[in-house]
């Protein structure tokens, strides 16, 4: 059986924009594009989501994808799917900024160690608070509704297309309000907690001047803020499973895959 080069060619060709998509997905969404996993992992899980997606995104016949025409839309491409997969990378960002937040309110925020998804120093309940994100995104399929997401912007927005709305541009950086609002609800309960624990601390100051605050305060506000965060863990994940709907219905308003 003699093997048409021109069909492999054209198959070659009609995966290269899907491939530009899930490329740039893959290159900032989260979960996938942690530095601890291998880089030979991620490139097979490209491959795969490619030939998973391809049926989706049909080439136009029109643009040779070696042109000028088929470059600009490789690159709208790879912008594309690098995208949708900060915007959702999002949710994680508010959960580590909560973390940080009530790592300052311990006392707790000098203590730092490695993120190995990120690969910057962060705190150590920051950290703490990203692996447990981590852990209840895998449990509630988050990573199925990833991939689920990826596909409908086929649809929605095909692979042939030439340029970018700069709507996209406007409606990301609004979200990143929802960073700062997730992060006071995830670090909210324990904050707040600490904030009556220093007031009182603030009456003691005043009735007892002579007592040294620095030396007795610290132990106990620390006591307390393991005590509190692990009382206030409890509704993390009622508030990752809403800040993780609110953001994937916006995403899919915002390329037109939803209501």
């Amino acid at each position: 059986m003699a093997l048409d080069l021109s069909v492999v060619a054209d198959a070659l060709a009609s995966a290269a924009w899907p491939f530009g998509r899930v490329s740039g997905f893959v290159m900032t969404a989260p979960m996938f594009s942690a530095n601890l996993l291998p880089m030979r992992v991620r490139v097979a899980f490209v491959v795969l989501l490619t030939v998973v997606v391809l049926p989706l995104a049909p080439r136009s016949a029109a643009i040779a994808p070696l042109s000028a025409s088929g470059v600009a839309v490789t690159v709208a491409q790879v912008a594309i799917g690098a995208l949708l997969g900060f915007a959702l990378r999002l949710i994680f960002e508010a959960v580590a900024f909560g973390g940080e937040l009530v790592a300052t309110s311990m006392g707790l925020n000098y203590a730092s160690v490695l993120d190995p998804q990120h690969g910057n120093i962060t705190p150590v309940v920051g950290q703490l608070y990203t692996v447990l994100a981590m852990l209840l995104f895998l449990t509630m399929d988050g990573h199925l509704a990833l991939v689920e997401l990826l596909a409908d912007s086929f649809r929605s927005l095909p692979a042939d297309a030439f340029a970018l709305d700069a709507g996209l541009f406007h409606a990301l950086a609004g979200y990143g309000s929802d960073v700062f609002s997730g992060a006071l609800r995830v670090a909210l309960p324990a904050m707040t907690a600490l904030l009556v624990v220093n007031l009182a601390f603030g009456f003691t100051s005043r009735a007892a001047p002579a007592l040294n605050l620095f030396a007795v305060g610290f132990p106990i506000t620390l006591a307390a803020g393991f005590a509190l965060s692990w009382i206030a863990l409890r509704g993390l994940p009622q508030t990752f499973a809403s800040l993780q709907g609110h953001l994937f219905d916006s995403v899919r308003v915002l390329i037109g895959a939803g209501p």
